[in-house]
């Protein structure tokens, strides 16, 4: 059975086109949130999916690796719902 970092991966060469928004986790069995934001970044360029990641590690480091791999936003846990509404809907609407 594939790690989950592994099957969005498989998904994605598999129907990328259809990807508009990914919400990730850093902390995942096998390969990190991170790993799999980089490797996103790096690999799809049109349509380049919208790429969040959600963690309890809101420390300066995990964030700005999350922006350097080109992550589009970054939220911490506990997960303040209507933040996350506002923010799905501004990607909604671009």
């Amino acid at each position: 059975m594939l790690e989950p970092g592994e099957h969005a991966l498989n998904y994605l060469q598999e129907h990328g086109h259809e990807a508009v928004l990914i919400l990730s986790d850093i902390n995942m069995p096998g390969m990190s949130g991170l790993q799999v934001l980089r490797k996103i970044k790096e690999t799809y360029e049109s349509p380049k999916p919208h790429v969040m990641i959600m963690t309890a590690y809101g420390d300066d480091e995990n964030y700005r690796l999350a922006m350097d791999y080109g992550a589009d936003d970054f939220l911490t846990k506990p997960v303040d719902f209507p933040a996350l509404k506002e923010k799905l809907n501004k990607v909604a609407n671009t």
